[in-house]
Formats: structure tokens, C-alpha cells, sequence
């Protein structure tokens, strides 16, 4: 099982991080990338690199053909898979070992077992392993799900068997809502997994999410490394993750510990997994689904356990033993990580896209910031919008959290917007510093979009002023040939629009800022704020959102059209269904109108503020 090559076959900081390791091991590693990601920061980095396609992910990432074409022509003998993508494939494993590759994960069989929700439910309920009470059945009608829907009783969730990252998942808390959700998750999941089949699963509301990682090698040794809260979540998705969790005392670990190590031993498990539990007030725990893969959190667990999880996963394929034994595994500290994304958290956790302008991720001790990203790299709209992962590691749970807190405030990405305020705001929220923050934590508090200050107005003015200024000679700078006099500067933002006057004798700002065209950004007390200078626009002649057309409001695909030409349309109704970062979108009209013409065909790929569909908007009868 020796291997002297490896492949990662994955993107951005999770094949930056897994080429580290194999690196200092002594190995040779080879990227992949598609057209998107030729000049990503993971290729430079690789002793070489493969193409392997355009940018979407079935002509790359998620081709197995194309993975193993790229190993072959490289001379790879081992492949990494990441998470994500080709990670829980169990034919791409197969395929790896019929080839002589090996596949630096879990047996096939292992993947198969676990990669379907419903059978995984059922193999954990064999093995006795506490579950969530629902449905894992073959009649995957419509009529026969809002049946077992209603006996299990609402609050219910629908998920995609195949599922994961909250793609293809919906929580149900009104009959009336059901069959919607049933149909819309099931669309969602074919085209993210290629495969529409649901599970139910009555919700359990207002628990814990904590997930145990465990690792087994090929010699029938199990073990667990201690559990991750990851309860904090937005659309089933995870935002931030800790370890230990505040929740979990040392009987608690020991007996989910348990449970864990006894669903992989279940399958014949081999490398690193994460079994996934969902934990009630009372204490009691069930079983969500087991990840047979490195995940997105790993950092922390590695930050209290001292143990790089990649070199165990390298020494475990190459068919050595476990390092320790479960009596060997001690813990340090508290580690807690969030996840930057280029997204808006103010507005529905909108992705958004466009070139990071401005990137200098944050040091510190205790500090640790897993990234694939450089100036001049665009978040494209074909994959995950995570920038980076920003991880703080203290002796107390206190001590990681506000170490986190500065290593977010001091990190400056400008470019699109990202959610790195509304993080910092999750952190100081009275209720997570507490350590009391369950899955229920963002649905029961409310984060509204902050004020642009009157600090941030005048800054970006003052900066736009001094770099129009320092194009001329000192002596010359803001020059009039009549009595000095301040300059208007005309910007807006946020719907807003003000015009400010600059003279010049404020002192220099050093808050960082970026200027983009007619744009500037600027990030202040770490809200970033881009401002459009309108100074010499002509005027407006329609307020913003009146002229009756439904605009992309970011780059996708269109995955459907509800509407036709002549039809009459009410507000809220859904128009267009976008696809953008592996996320369905329902664009809906704003107000009551008539489609006059529809712009766009279904599988079309749109750029951001192309107008999709146009309506004649109602007027009163005279």
C-alpha cells in the first residue's frame, strides 16, 4: 500500500492544506484544477498541476474520469480527495483501486454504506445506535412522504438521502408548507447529488449539534478524538464550530464516543470520519449520519489534540497502525473556528462573487487561518463561496473566543462582501458566549444589517479626496483660483445617497480601502462598506427597483421559469429559480405586475444584474 505521490483532487485551502502535509512527509503532490482556478494559489503551490477542465464541476471536479486521466498522466499513485466533490464516492473509490491508485479514504464499501441517509439509518439502527425517529422507506411519492410526514408530526426535516452541506434540506414546521418543501428539496438534491431521495426526520427542536471524530486503521483499531460543537448553523450549514463542546461533560464524551467508534466498526471503517449526533436538552443523543471524510472543522479538533489529522490519514493508507490507542488521546485547551464567506449575511446569506482586491489574513498566537486565497482571485459562482477558515486556539473557551474575535477584526478582505461582521457579531452575542448557543441560536435572535456610520461616509470621502489629490503636486492639491473651498464629493451606499464636503485638513485615514472604478471600498471597525462615487453621475430618473424588471442577483444558472409572458403576478410570487454555489434561489416579483417578456431560458448561466424577466406594473383603473 506504499505510495510516493499524491494526488489532491479538491480546490482552494483544503488541497493548499493537504499538500503541506504531504509535502513535509516527503511526498510529491500534484494539483488539479479547472479553467476557473488556473492561477489559484493550490496550483503554484503543487510540485505540478493538471488541468482537467472548464469550470463546471461535472466537466472537473466532480469528473472521476478526468481525476484519474490526470493521475495517470502525472504518475500519482495515491489520491486525496478533500471533502467535498469526489470525497464520499464510492464508485470513485472503486475505481481508484481498480486502477492501483490508492484512494486516501475509507473502503467503498465503507462510502456506501454511509453515503445514503436512509440506508445509513438503518445499518445505525441494526447496530443499535440511538436514531432520530422518521422515514428511510423506498416509496419516495410525493402523496406517500406528506403521509409519513404527518405521522412522525411537525416540526419535520426533509433531506436528501445522498445529501449533505444542507443542500437538499428542509424544515417543515406547517402542513401546508409540506408538499412544496418535499418537491423543492428533491430538486435540489438531484441536481447537486444526482440523486432525489428524501428521508424524514422528526426535528428535534432547539438541540445541540455535536458531531464525534473518529479514526480506524486497517488493522482493527478504532479510536475518537474528543467531539466538535457545531451548532451554530444558517440554512443547515455550518458557521461556527468548537471544540470541546460547552455541552458535553466527560461521561457524555465517553458514551457518544462509544456510540461513534461502534458505527464505524458497523461498516469496516478505515481513515478518518465524523459521526454527526443531534443532542437534546435532556441529554439524550441521535444519530444524524456519519461524513466518511476529513471535514471542513478538522482544525480544531488538531488545535486540542496536538494531532495533524492528514498525516494520519497518509500513515493509515499506507497500511500502518494508529499512532495511539483511546487511552493515549488527551485534550488541551479550547479551539473554536468560523468560516469567511463571500456572501451577505444581512441580506438571506446572499453569495456573492467578484475579485478579492485586498487579502491579508490576520497572525497572532493562538491564530490559525486555513486559505487557498491571493490578491486578484475571483470567487466564481461555480463553487463554495468559503474565503477561509479563521481559527483561534486558548487555554480556556474565553481565551480562544476573543482571540478569534481579533484575529476576524484584523483580517481585511475587500472585494465582495463577506460575512466577516456578522461573525464577529455572533461571537460577542451574550448568549454563544455563554456557550449556550443550540441549533435554534439564529432563528431566535435577529442580526440586522448595521447603519453605515457617519465615520464610514466621511473616511470614504477623505480617501476618495486624497487619492484624486495625490495625482498632482503638493502645492497644487485641491487648488482654486478664487478663496479656497471644500470639495463636493456626491456618494451612496446601502440604498443612500449623501454629498459631503472635503477640505483637505483632516488627517490621513488609515483605514484600509480599495478603489474599483467608480467604487471604494473601506473597511471601519471591521464593516466593510463599498460607496459609489456619483459625483459627476447624471441624476437618477427612477428611484431604484420601479422600472418592473427581476434582475440575477448574483452569477448562476437558471434552474426554472414559473411564469410566462401575459401572466399576472402577485408579490412574493416565485418568477425564477437561480442556481449559484450549489444552492437553489427563488427570485420573486416585488409587486403586483403583468410578465411583459422573459429574457432568460432555462440552463442558461447569467451574470449578476441581468435582467431575467420584465412586468408591466400595475396602475389603478381611472
Amino acid at each position: 500500500m506504499g505510495f510516493t505521490k499524491v494526488l489532491v483532487a479538491n480546490r482552494g485551502e483544503i488541497a493548499w492544506r493537504v499538500m503541506r502535509t504531504a509535502k513535509a512527509m516527503g511526498y510529491r503532490t500534484v494539483a488539479v484544477y479547472s479553467d476557473a482556478d488556473k492561477d489559484a494559489p493550490h496550483v503554484a503551490f503543487a510540485d505540478e498541476a493538471v488541468r482537467i477542465g472548464p469550470p463546471p464541476v461535472g466537466e472537473s471536479y466532480l469528473s472521476a474520469d478526468r481525476i484519474l486521466e490526470a493521475a495517470r498522466k502525472s504518475g500519482a499513485d495515491a489520491i486525496h480527495p478533500g471533502y467535498g466533490f469526489l470525497s464520499e464516492n464510492d464508485a470513485f473509490a472503486a475505481a481508484c483501486e481498480k486502477a492501483g491508485i490508492v484512494f486516501i479514504g475509507p473502503p467503498a464499501s465503507a462510502i456506501a454504506a454511509m453515503g445514503n441517509k436512509a440506508a445509513a439509518k438503518r445499518r445505525m439502527i441494526e447496530a443499535k445506535v440511538p436514531c432520530v425517529p422518521g422515514y428511510q422507506g423506498n416509496d419516495q411519492s410525493d402523496g406517500n412522504l406528506e403521509k409519513e410526514a404527518r405521522k412522525i408530526g411537525l416540526p419535520v426535516m426533509v433531506k436528501a438521502a445522498a445529501g449533505g452541506g444542507g443542500r437538499g434540506m428542509r424544515l417543515v414546521e406547517r402542513e401546508s408548507d409540506l408538499l412544496e418543501a418535499i418537491r423543492t428539496a428533491r430538486a435540489e438534491a438531484e441536481s447537486a447529488f444526482g440523486s432525489g431521495e428524501l428521508i424524514l426526520e422528526k426535528a428535534v427542536v432547539d438541540a445541540r449539534h455535536v458531531e464525534i471524530q473518529v479514526f480506524a486503521d486497517a488493522h482493527g483499531n478504532v479510536v475518537h478524538l474528543g467531539e466538535r460543537d457545531c451548532s451554530v448553523q444558517r440554512r443547515h450549514q455550518k458557521v461556527i464550530e468548537e471544540a470541546p463542546s460547552p455541552a458535553v461533560d466527560a461521561d457524555l464524551r465517553r458514551r457518544m464516543g462509544a456510540a461513534a467508534v461502534a458505527a464505524a466498526q458497523a461498516i469496516g471503517y478505515r481513515g478518518a470520519g465524523t459521526v454527526e449526533f443531534l443532542l437534546g436538552r435532556d441529554g439524550a443523543f441521535y444519530f444524524l449520519e456519519m461524513n466518511t471524510r476529513l471535514q471542513v472543522e478538522h482544525p480544531v479538533t488538531e488545535a486540542i489534540t496536538g494531532l495533524d489529522l492528514v498525516e494520519w490519514q497518509l500513515r493509515v493508507a499506507r497500511g500502518e497502525k494508529l499512532p495511539l490507542t483511546q487511552d493515549h488521546v488527551t485534550f488541551s485547551g479550547h479551539a473554536i473556528e468560523v468560516r469567511l464567506y463571500a456572501e451577505d449575511a444581512y441580506a438571506g446569506f446572499l453569495p456573492q462573487t467578484g475579485r478579492i482586491d485586498v487579502w491579508r489574513p490576520a497572525t497572532g498566537p493562538g491564530v490559525r487561518i486555513d486559505h487557498g486565497m491571493k490578491e486578484g482571485v475571483a470567487i466564481s459562482p461555480f463553487y463554495d463561496p468559503m474565503i477561509a477558515k479563521v481559527i483561534a486556539h486558548g487555554a480556556t473557551r474565553e481565551e480562544a473566543r476573543t482571540r478569534l474575535i481579533r484575529a476576524l477584526r484584523e483580517t481585511i478582505v475587500l472585494g465582495p462582501t463577506t460575512n466577516r461582521h456578522f461573525l464577529i457579531r455572533l461571537l460577542e452575542h451574550p448568549e454563544f458566549a455563554a456557550g449556550k448557543a443550540t441549533t435554534a441560536f439564529l432563528t431566535n435572535h435577529e442580526f440586522p444589517a448595521p447603519a453605515i456610520s457617519d465615520a464610514h461616509w466621511t473616511t470614504a470621502a477623505d480617501l476618495l479626496w486624497r487619492a484624486s489629490a495625490e495625482r498632482y503636486p503638493a502645492p497644487l492639491r485641491g487648488w482654486r483660483n478664487s478663496n479656497p473651498e471644500p470639495t463636493p464629493i456626491r456618494l451612496a451606499a446601502g440604498g443612500a445617497e449623501r454629498l459631503l464636503l472635503v477640505d483637505g485638513d483632516r488627517p490621513p485615514h488609515d483605514a484600509p480601502f480599495h478603489i474599483d472604478g467608480d467604487d471604494i471600498v473601506v473597511d471601519l471597525d471591521a464593516l466593510t462598506v463599498r460607496f459609489t462615487d456619483k459625483t459627476y453621475a447624471p441624476p437618477e430618473t427612477a428611484a431604484a427597483g420601479s422600472d418592473g424588471k427581476l434582475r440575477a442577483p448574483m452569477d448562476g444558472r437558471i434552474v426554472s421559469i414559473k411564469v410566462a409572458p401575459g401572466e399576472q403576478v402577485s408579490r412574493g410570487q416565485t418568477l425564477v429559480v437561480l442556481e449559484a454555489m450549489k444552492i437553489q434561489h427563488q427570485l420573486k416579483a416585488a409587486l403586483d405586475a403583468k410578465v411583459e417578456a422573459i429574457s432568460v431560458h432555462e440552463g442558461q448561466q447569467v451574470s449578476n444584474r441581468t435582467v431575467l424577466v420584465t412586468m408591466a406594473l400595475d396602475t389603478p383603473a381611472p
